[in-house]
């Protein structure tokens, strides 16, 4: 089978202070979802992964992760902002919401 990655061009795309912070909370959530549902699974921290025993190095906080561990969640939860935004959807920050 052949497979051709094709993601939304989403390199026009700003993304703002605001959402910058916002790209943050994901991260940490996007880690803390994938988390509980390895444990959910019975995975088990190990110091490196093996599959065989589910022993994974990164079920630690996110606060724990090494700079690039965080970085692949971050990257992941940026290109989301992105994608959002260039499919033309608007993210307004809950201060806005109340005018």
């Amino acid at each position: 089978m052949e497979y051709t990655p094709a993601p939304l061009d989403t390199s026009r795309v700003a993304i703002g202070s605001e959402l910058a912070q916002l790209t943050e909370l994901l991260s940490r959530n996007a880690h803390d979802v994938w988390a509980r549902q390895r444990l959910a699974d019975g995975w088990r921290w190990g110091p490196e992964r093996n599959d065989a025993r589910k022993e994974h190095p990164g079920l630690v906080p996110y606060d724990r992760l090494s700079e690039s561990e965080k970085e692949l969640d971050r990257q992941t939860a940026m290109e989301t902002l992105r994608a959002i935004l260039s499919l033309g959807f608007r993210i307004v920050p809950p201060e806005s919401r109340a005018r």
